[in-house]
This record gives C-alpha cells, sequence and structure tokens, in this order.
C-alpha cells in the first residue's frame, strides 16, 4: 500500500468495477491531504458527571451500539435496471437536456446522481469523525468528553456503511462537492472548540439529519432505507447533544463573540445550501453546468428540499441564541425564518431515542442465530 499526499481532493470519479480490474492489493493508493489545527485541548480532572442530559445521551449511545456488518443485510439486492429513487422527486422532469436522453442514459443520470447524493453522505460522515474525534480533546467537561467519545465511534460506522455501500451495491463514488469541503475546512482548523460544536453538531449535522430523513423517504432500496434508518438514530442523538450543551454556554458569552457565533452560523447554511447541487454530475454527462445548477435552484420539489432541511437547524439556533437580530432578516431572505417556532432539539423525546434498532419489531441480523434462515 502506498501513501500519497495531495494539496486537494481528486476530482476523479471512482468506477469500482474498472477500479477492480486494474488494481490488486499491492497497488492500492491511500490519497490524503494534510491539514493543521491550533486546538487547544483541555484536560479535565473531575470525574464526576455533572449534566444528566449528556450523560443519559452517553449510555444511550453504549445501548444503541450497531453493527455495519452484522446489523445490515447486505444480500439485499436492488436492480441497477431501475432506478433507485421516486421519480416524482426528480427536479429534471421536463428539462429538455435530460428529456432529450434516451431511457438508458436516464437511468445511468440516475445512478450517477444517487452515487453523488451517497458520496456527499460519505465526505460529510468523515469530515464529523475528525470534528468528534477533536471535540474529545476540547471540550472541557467530562460528560461531554465521554460523549464525543461515543459519537466518534458512530461517525465510523456511518463512514463504513455508506463506503461499502457505495462500493458494493453502487459502485460509483464522487469527490467531494466544493462548498461542503471549504465548511469542514473552516470547522476542522478553528481553534474554538464551541465553533466546532455549532458548525458540526447544529449545521452540518442537523441539515443531514433532513437529508437522510427524505433519502429515506425517496429511495427504493430496502437496504439503504435501513442503512439510513440506523444513521438517523445516532445523528438524532449527535444533534440533541449540540443543541444541549451550548444553550448553557452561549449565555456566557460577550455580544460581541455571540454575533461573531451567529455570522458564522449563518454563512456555514449559505454554504451547506450550494452543496445540494450536483455540479459534477452535470459536467460528466455534458450539460451546461449553469443551467443545470439555475434548473435545480428554481424546480419546486428543490425549492421545497432545500427549505425542509432547515426545519432542524433554524429552531436549534434560536434556541442556543444564535438567532440574532443581526442575521433573522438575512434567514428570511433564505426563506428559512418560517421554521424558527418549530419544536427544537433541546425537547429531548427520550422514548423515540430509546427505541430499539429497528422500530417495526424485525430482528437484526446479529441477533438471530447463526445458520438460522
Amino acid at each position: 500500500m502506498d501513501l500519497k499526499v495531495v494539496d486537494h481532493p481528486p476530482k476523479d470519479i471512482i468506477i469500482t468495477d474498472e477500479l477492480e480490474e486494474r488494481l490488486t492489493e499491492e497497488h492500492v493508493e491511500q490519497i490524503v491531504e494534510i491539514f493543521n489545527t491550533p486546538l487547544t485541548g483541555a484536560y479535565n480532572w473531575d470525574y464526576h458527571s455533572a449534566d444528566g442530559r449528556i450523560r443519559k445521551l452517553y449510555e444511550l449511545g453504549k445501548e444503541l451500539n450497531w453493527n455495519a456488518q452484522m446489523d445490515v443485510d447486505w444480500s439485499i439486492n436492488f436492480p441497477k435496471t431501475e432506478v433507485p429513487t421516486d421519480e416524482m422527486f426528480n427536479p429534471f422532469t421536463g428539462y429538455a437536456p435530460f428529456e432529450a436522453m434516451t431511457d438508458e442514459d436516464k437511468l445511468r443520470f440516475a445512478w450517477h446522481n444517487q452515487a453523488w447524493t451517497l458520496s456527499q453522505f460519505l465526505h460529510g460522515e468523515q469530515g464529523a469523525l475528525l470534528v468528534s474525534s477533536q471535540l474529545v480533546s476540547c471540550a472541557p467537561t467530562y460528560d461531554a468528553k465521554l460523549y464525543a467519545a461515543s459519537q466518534t465511534f458512530d461517525e465510523a460506522r456511518h463512514v463504513e456503511v455508506f463506503g461499502k455501500y457505495l462500493e458494493d451495491k453502487v459502485g460509483i463514488r464522487y469527490p467531494v462537492n466544493d462548498n461542503l469541503k471549504l465548511l469542514l475546512d473552516k470547522i476542522l482548523t478553528d481553534a474554538r472548540w464551541d465553533l466546532k460544536f455549532i458548525g458540526m453538531q447544529i449545521i452540518v449535522e442537523g441539515l443531514a439529519l433532513a437529508a437522510f430523513n427524505t433519502m429515506r423517504m425517496v429511495s427504493k432500496d430496502v437496504l439503504l432505507q435501513d442503512i439510513v434508518h440506523l444513521v438517523i438514530r445516532d445523528e438524532a442523538r449527535h444533534v440533541t447533544f449540540g443543541v444541549n450543551y451550548l444553550e448553557e454556554f452561549v449565555k456566557s458569552l460577550s455580544d460581541k463573540e455571540r454575533e461573531d457565533r451567529a455570522q458564522f452560523a449563518y454563512e456555514a447554511c449559505c454554504v451547506m445550501r450550494e452543496r445540494l447541487v450536483a455540479t459534477d454530475v452535470f459536467e460528466h454527462f455534458g450539460w451546461d453546468v449553469e443551467a443545470a445548477r439555475q434548473q435545480v435552484l428554481q424546480a419546486h420539489v428543490m425549492v421545497h428540499f432545500r427549505k425542509f432541511l432547515f426545519t432542524r437547524v433554524i429552531p436549534n439556533l434560536k434556541r442556543i441564541g444564535l438567532l440574532t437580530d443581526s442575521v433573522r432578516e438575512k434567514y428570511a431572505e433564505l426563506g428559512v425564518l418560517e421554521f424558527e417556532n418549530m419544536t427544537d432539539d433541546a425537547t429531548t423525546d427520550w422514548d423515540e431515542l430509546s427505541k430499539p434498532l429497528y422500530d417495526d419489531g424485525r430482528e437484526v441480523p446479529s441477533q438471530k442465530v447463526v445458520g438460522q434462515n
């Protein structure tokens, strides 16, 4: 195995079948990009639990661990001859370049679009893995360190499960979106521990939670639905952790510090809205990228989807005190301020978070007797 250090993420689209034909294990190349961070860590010498809510989330994380190899039924195969998502949610229906395609190319486009979306899930989960590992060091309280450690393990599973699904079931992997990478770089390289909480737990994870719920709704693959269901359960705890932990801390900031965090949160939301546009796919199929981008931005289904993503983020920002007067009008211009009075994630439904891995009564594969059909 070779280790190759690069200055920026690769831009190549990886086709798994083609890669397997060219490479053996001896030829596998690990591509890494180095980043430096002025992370300030903190020991905590008082090993007593001081926040029952955070400790309870930690206990739930231990109880509800799942294994991507054993608790997911990888024998399920969705046919590649079918479009992987509900076509009612296709923003390109009626769009001339799409309608001019053959049925075969439309099918290829659908799978590439699905691969792009899932690839961004994968890259985002790696970012969450790196950030949560930083929080173990820099979170100042004992309970937060324990929970951040359990979240790090959650994120490792998410990277594993999305990576395996893309490689084994889709066969296509797209590079990280520039806007997602920009935000991850900012969160990872900022020295302020609370900004890492705001950027990852509130913005990235909050938007991801809504995106995962949408994917579970529109996907026609039962396997992917099950994977996303398991990931959603973890993510719900992560967002709840961020809201509960930040609510009191933000109150301790000066007005200037609070406004600085509020502006960062707003800018992060703007960046993540652009993450929803699969420009790499448009380019791969030879489309006019800007025209296709405008089609996505204006399509009714995508306008609704972009707004839906903020149903968790906006009330959480309000709860922790970062929906300040200086940014309220900016969110109004984005069309998402209407969500500010929806239920936030500080109001925890412990019964919902404590449900078994699958909520429909079936057994997960690891609970079955070995050899049982």
